[in-house]
């Protein structure tokens, strides 16, 4: 089978690897093609474009890069239908595959279309669920709770579990984490997960340290992307106390004794390794405003929106303060109020996220359903 696959960012890339190298199993003759990342690459295959040139948020962002987005998005159209696939496999990231599975039925594209990890319609255009009903042929969510959402618009989809359990339980600690990246082994670490795009680092990371002289006792280390340029970076790995780690983030997470999270599924990875977090989101005013208006849920972290209470606290825009972070961050390192009741809270949360082999028991399906779908021989 031909499999094409489109990723718009970091964490779609692990998934998709993920993903890949499940489908392998039950395809030897797979051969993927796609718009995806590094992780990708390492499975094998052919990639059309990296993700990191499309990795734009926020309203604000995508209109000021309208024309970059277009151009991609008219190549992506292109190229699938010059090697007409057997499967395009799009992997979250809706504003953009949504666009494409609308080309592919338009121009009667001989092709199935599956989506796996669903856009987070829930959230925020809620009628967009009548469009995917009508444009994908198989959905694969990765929380429970969208089975029931989808059903109100008479969507049956699959329900496969969480792949953030299948990359937890591949990681390996490294026991040398410490002394390779020349931590002060005598301070506890506080870790910094500002997110894998420029505009979160820009706008998120400088508020995130600026609470760092009211807990001396700690050393602040900084999760880093290599996706996004090390000068990112090296203007706060200068100060005191203060050190940035690249492409290491389940270990840094493995050492700390709590973290400052940007909202998103690091939020969820944070919580799965059992470290106690804030989670914090600032964006430009008017997509904040924007997004307000459109919001359909309680809470903008994956784990309270699991749990469907509030286990971590939420920072948000005007709430993102020194103060304000200062005070929970307080609540939750060791000897802090909060602390023992977000073990007991994350471990519930994890209850509801289903078993393992999310990678597994989607490729499963989609090999099921392509014999269904498109019979063989």
């Amino acid at each position: 089978m031909k499999y094409y696959l489109v990723v718009g960012e970091r964490s779609g890339d692990l998934h998709a690897a993920n993903l890949m190298k499940a489908l392998q199993k039950k395809d030897p003759q797979a051969e993927f093609r796609f718009w995806g990342g590094d992780a990708m690459q390492a499975v094998g295959g052919q990639m059309v474009r990296h993700y990191k040139e499309m990795a734009f948020m926020g309203f604000v962002e995508v209109l000021q890069n309208l024309r970059t987005i277009r151009k991609f998005l008219k190549a992506c159209k292109l190229d699938i239908e010059a090697h007409q696939p057997d499967v395009v496999i799009l992997v979250d990231y809706s504003s953009f595959n949504i666009r494409i599975a609308q080309y592919i039925k338009k121009k009667n594209i001989a092709t199935k279309i599956y989506y796996y990890i669903s856009p987070k319609i829930w959230a925020w255009g809620v009628k967009r669920a009548y469009k995917i009903k009508r444009l994908i042929d198989r959905m694969f969510v990765i929380f429970p709770f969208e089975v029931d959402f989808y059903k109100q618009f008479g969507y049956e989809v699959d329900f496969v579990g969480n792949p953030l359990w299948d990359a937890i339980q591949d990681f390996k600690p490294n026991a040398d984490f410490k002394a390779q990246n020349q931590l002060n082994d005598a301070k506890p670490i506080i870790a910094l997960l500002p997110g894998s795009r420029k505009q979160e680092v820009s706008k998120i990371l400088g508020k995130m340290l600026a609470i760092r002289t009211a807990f001396p006792q700690y050393q602040w280390v900084i999760a880093g992307v290599s996706n996004l340029p090390e000068e990112y970076y090296r203007v706060y790995d200068a100060l005191p106390d203060v050190k940035v780690v690249f492409d290491q983030t389940y270990d840094l997470l493995q050492n700390a004794e709590a973290a400052i999270v940007t909202s998103g599924t690091a939020t969820l990875e944070t919580a799965l390794l059992d470290v106690p977090q804030v989670v914090v989101y600032q964006t430009s005013f008017l997509t904040y405003q924007i997004v307000k208006s459109l919001i359909k849920v309680k809470y903008i972290s994956l784990v309270n929106l699991v749990a469907e209470k509030e286990v971590v606290r939420e920072l948000i825009q005007h709430d993102f303060s020194k103060d304000n972070l200062t005070n929970a961050l307080q609540k939750i390192v060791l000897g802090g109020e909060k602390r023992q009741k977000t073990y007991t809270d994350y471990q519930e949360m994890r209850g509801r996220l289903g078993k393992q082999g999310a990678s597994e028991t989607t490729a499963t399906l989609i090999s099921q359903y392509l014999q269904k779908d498109i019979p063989l021989g």
